[in-house]
C-alpha cells in the first residue's frame, strides 16, 4: 500500500529505492517540486544541467525548466529525448532533497533497482558516472529509438492459469521473425505469467493467431494504443543501436568502481555490478529483455520492508506489486492456505532466517506488509519538515 505520509527514515537497511523507467506520461508532480520554495532550487538546478547535456547530444536549444514550469507533459516520440533527460533528472533532484534536507543517503539502504531507464539512473545515484556522461548514451540513440517505435506495437501476453511456457512463447517470436513480416520479441517478464511483447509490422497479430493454438489453457492479448521505443528487443539491432551505444560507453568516464549500494539489475535479475563490469551489462541492457519478475522476487527475498518510488508519477513498478499483493490477498480469503490465516503468515514472511527455509513461493507472501511510497507525494506531504 502506498503512503505519502510513512515515516521510512529510521529503517533505510530495511528499505529499497526503485527508479522508474519512460512513460506515456512523465511529468507528474514535479511542477509543484519546482515552485517550492524548500525544494525548488535543487529541482531547477538538476533540470538546467540535464537540459545542457540534452541540447548538447540533440544540437538544439532543451529547456526542461521552462517545460516544467509551463506544465508541458510528453507529446509521444516528439519529446522522447527531452523525456529522458527529464526523467533522470527529476529522480536525481529526489535523491538530492533527501540528502540536503532530511539527512538520508541513499548508500545506507538494503539496495536500489530500476525499471528500463531507472537502471541508469540508479547507476549515477550510486555514484558509479556522473549524470552528464551517462545521459549521453540514451540521449544518442534516442531520435533513431523513436523512428524504430512508430512501425513497433506493443502488447502484453496473459495467462490467468497456468504459468506461462517461457521457450515456447520465446521460440514462437523467432519462427514468426524468420517468415519476413518484422521483428518481434519479448522486451519485460513481468511475472510467470504475464510479459511483455514488441512486434514490428503484423508481427504481432501473427502471434495472437499462433499462440492460441501454442497453450491447451487460455491466454489473454493486450494491446496498448501508444507507440513505445522497442528498447530491450534486438528490433534495435536494424539501426545497430547496441553497437552504437557500446562505443559511446566505452569513451565516457566513471565505471571504474562498485555502486555504494547494491542494484539489482534487470539484466541479469541479481545484483551483479561490481567495479569494472557496469559498461558491458550496460550493453546487454538496451537489447535484453527486463527479468522485472526476478527483481521483484529478491527485492521481497531480502526482507525489504519498504520499498520508495523515485521520479515522477512513477506507475509500472508500484502496479506490478500491488497486483501481486492482491492476488495474493484473495488467496488467503480462500481454501488453499488451509488453516494458515493472515497473521501467522505474517508472523512467518517477517522472520528472514525462517523465509529462507519455505518454499520459494512462500517470500511472495512478504508482498502484503510491503510499505510503498511515493516519493514525490511524501516529499509534498512533509514541508514543515523539510524546511526545518
Amino acid at each position: 500500500m502506498a503512503s505519502p505520509t510513512l515515516d521510512f527514515r529510521s529503517h533505510l537497511s530495511e528499505t529499497a529505492f526503485a527508479f522508474r523507467g519512460y512513460n506515456v506520461t512523465n511529468l507528474g508532480r514535479t511542477p509543484e517540486l519546482l515552485a517550492h520554495a524548500a525544494y525548488g532550487p535543487i529541482v531547477e538546478s538538476h533540470l538546467r544541467d540535464a537540459s545542457a547535456v540534452c541540447g548538447e547530444v540533440l544540437k538544439r536549444p532543451v529547456d526542461l525548466v521552462a517545460r516544467v514550469r509551463a506544465g508541458q507533459e510528453t507529446r509521444g516520440l516528439e519529446t522522447y529525448a527531452e523525456d529522458i533527460a527529464l526523467i533522470v533528472a527529476v529522480e536525481l533532484a529526489h535523491v538530492r532533497i533527501l540528502e540536503q534536507f532530511f539527512g538520508l543517503s541513499i548508500s545506507k539502504s538494503r539496495l536500489t533497482f530500476g525499471y528500463s531507464l531507472g537502471e541508469c539512473t540508479a547507476l549515477i545515484a550510486a555514484g558509479v558516472y556522473e549524470m552528464a556522461d551517462l545521459l549521453r548514451v540514451p540521449l544518442a540513440v534516442a531520435s533513431d529509438c523513436a523512428e524504430l517505435a512508430r512501425e513497433v506495437t506493443l502488447s502484453v501476453l496473459l495467462s490467468r492459469g497456468p504459468v506461462l511456457d517461457l521457450d515456447a512463447v520465446r521460440r514462437l517470436c523467432l519462427e514468426i521473425s524468420q517468415e519476413g513480416r518484422g521483428i518481434i520479441d519479448v522486451s519485460t517478464y513481468l511475472s510467470p505469467n504475464s510479459l511483455i511483447l514488441m512486434g514490428q509490422n503484423g508481427s504481432l497479430d501473427v502471434f495472437e493467431k499462433r499462440v492460441k493454438d501454442l497453450f491447451a489453457h487460455q491466454v489473454y492479448f493486450r494491446r496498448n494504443l501508444h507507440r513505445w521505443p522497442p528498447i530491450h528487443t534486438p528490433i534495435l539491432w536494424q539501426r545497430s543501436i547496441p553497437n552504437r551505444a557500446g562505443l559511446l560507453l566505452q569513451t565516457i568516464p566513471g565505471g571504474f568502481k562498485a555502486p555504494s549500494v547494491p542494484i539489482l539489475s534487470m539484466v541479469t535479475g541479481a545484483t551483479s555490478y561490481g567495479e569494472l563490469n557496469s559498461r558491458e551489462l550496460l550493453n546487454q541492457w538496451i537489447d535484453h529483455p527486463q527479468r522485472l519478475w526476478e527483481v521483484i522476487y529478491k527485492v521481497l527475498a531480502d526482507g525489504i520492508e519498504t520499498v520508495v518510488h523515485l521520479g515522477p508519477e512513477p506507475n509500472l513498478l508500484p502496479a506490478i506489486f500491488h497486483r501481486l499483493s492482491n492476488n495474493l490477498s484473495a488467496r488467503t480469503r480462500g481454501r488453499d492456505l488451509g488453516s494458515l490465516g493472515r497473521r501467522t503468515i505474517s508472523n512467518l514472511v517477517r522472520r528472514p532466517w525462517l523465509t529462507r527455509l519455505l518454499p520459494s513461493s512462500a517470500v511472495l507472501f512478504r508482498s502484503l506488509f510491503v510499505n510503498h511510497i511515493i516519493l514525490e507525494d511524501w516529499l509534498l506531504a512533509e514541508p514543515a519538515k523539510a524546511a526545518a
